[in-house]
């Protein structure tokens, strides 16, 4: 099969996701990046296309004449990859979808509820494929966790805990990355909650085959003339009965990504960390721990098959997000992708999002979600 053409929305000069999404759709040389709409300025989406080294005239000035353009060529793009500011997600999506185009969009959804609202109908009628860039569901060990879960290792799911501690925005903004994810008009209703809570949500439901039915949330915005959320502490209830912890700050100084969710059952408990995402703690009732490596041959085919290397050999961020673009190409091509995280999955999270919000501005205790 030839490799799918890919058009990027977003991405220009200075961003730091775009060149993420370049390096993970080309790891497994089933995608190639190909055009984009770098910026709406026309001048910087061109620098950006030669930074990329793609064809010149593939590098356009807004997201309508890459649509047009691509749409008359033979060798046109197969689907879009959206990873622009929140507030630009839904129009970019409308649009590919009216053209045809599959998309893999950037997480959170939309900036608004109304808006994912809108967007979720957009693919329901337009039938085809959406999926949502929630990265660590795509690391082998998370994706073992999930399935060791599943079989029953940890017996009946208790309590969960998952962390995603970072320093970067517990002092002035500098940046663009910084600039908007404060900004309410481009982030949307949710601060640190869009940016890295709503990956803390996705994954403690990814992992547990759990849904999270109430939460009671506190969000504050710490650093002061600070509109939207910096620090976020909610409670959360499961449709099983388990309760759980979501913990998610940008202003603990010294913290990077810290990302960790620990599970627990009445058989055993488990702890996966972003930083080590090599290993994997599985502890039994009995006393005993035993540590999972990533490539080793005690893993489950979904994570072996979503490593590249031999055990020993560190892979991070960036293969766990080309294993989501592996997951989309399969699902382009026709055939299984059930573990990638799609428009149910994005909604799911906006509706996090907004309830969090709201819940906590009006100190409405628990609610349910």
């Amino acid at each position: 099969m030839r490799r799918l053409r890919m058009g990027m929305i977003g991405g220009g000069p200075g961003a730091f996701i775009g060149p993420v999404h370049r390096l993970a759709a080309e790891m497994d040389r089933e995608i190639e990046l190909v055009a984009g709409a770098f910026s709406s300025d026309a001048a910087r989406s061109r620098e950006a296309g030669a930074a990329y080294r793609i064809d010149p005239a593939r590098a356009y000035g807004d997201v309508a004449a890459m649509l047009a353009a691509e749409r008359s060529r033979k060798d046109g793009i197969d689907f879009v990859a959206i990873v622009s500011p929140n507030h630009h997600h839904l129009p970019a999506a409308k649009a590919a979808l009216a053209s045809g185009l599959p998309v893999i969009c950037d997480k959170p959804l939309t900036a608004t509820m109304a808006e994912a609202e809108e967007l979720a109908r957009l693919v329901e009628e337009a039938k085809l494929p959406f999926a949502v860039t929630y990265t660590y569901s795509g690391y082998p060990l998370v994706r073992e966790a999930r399935a060791r879960i599943a079989a029953g290792a940890l017996g009946t799911i208790r309590k969960v805990v998952v962390e995603y501690p970072q320093g970067w925005l517990a002092g002035g903004a500098a940046g663009k990355q910084a600039e908007w994810r404060i900004d309410p008009s481009r982030a949307g209703l949710g601060g640190c909650i869009g940016d890295i809570g709503v990956h803390g949500f996705q994954l403690a439901e990814f992992v547990t085959g759990l849904k999270v039915s109430e939460m009671l949330a506190d969000l504050g915005s710490v650093v002061p003339g600070r509109v939207l959320d910096d620090d976020c502490s909610i409670l959360l209830r499961f449709e099983n009965g388990a309760r759980g912890v979501l913990l998610a700050s940008q202003i603990e100084v010294g913290e990077m990504n810290a990302l960790r969710i620990r599970a627990y059952g009445d058989k055993g408990g488990l702890v996966w960390k972003q930083e080590t995402p090599g290993t994997l703690t599985l502890h039994s009732l009995d006393g005993r721990s035993e540590l999972i490596h990533a490539g080793g041959s005690q893993l489950g085919p979904d994570a072996l098959a979503r490593t590249r290397t031999p055990n020993g050999h560190p892979e991070g961020y960036l293969e766990a997000f080309a294993n989501l673009y592996r997951d989309f190409a399969a699902l382009l091509h026709g055939e299984g992708a059930p573990l990638l995280p799609g428009i149910a999955e994005g909604l799911r999270g906006m509706r996090f999002i907004a309830t969090a919000v709201e819940a906590s501005r009006n100190a409405a205790g628990w609610v349910k979600l």
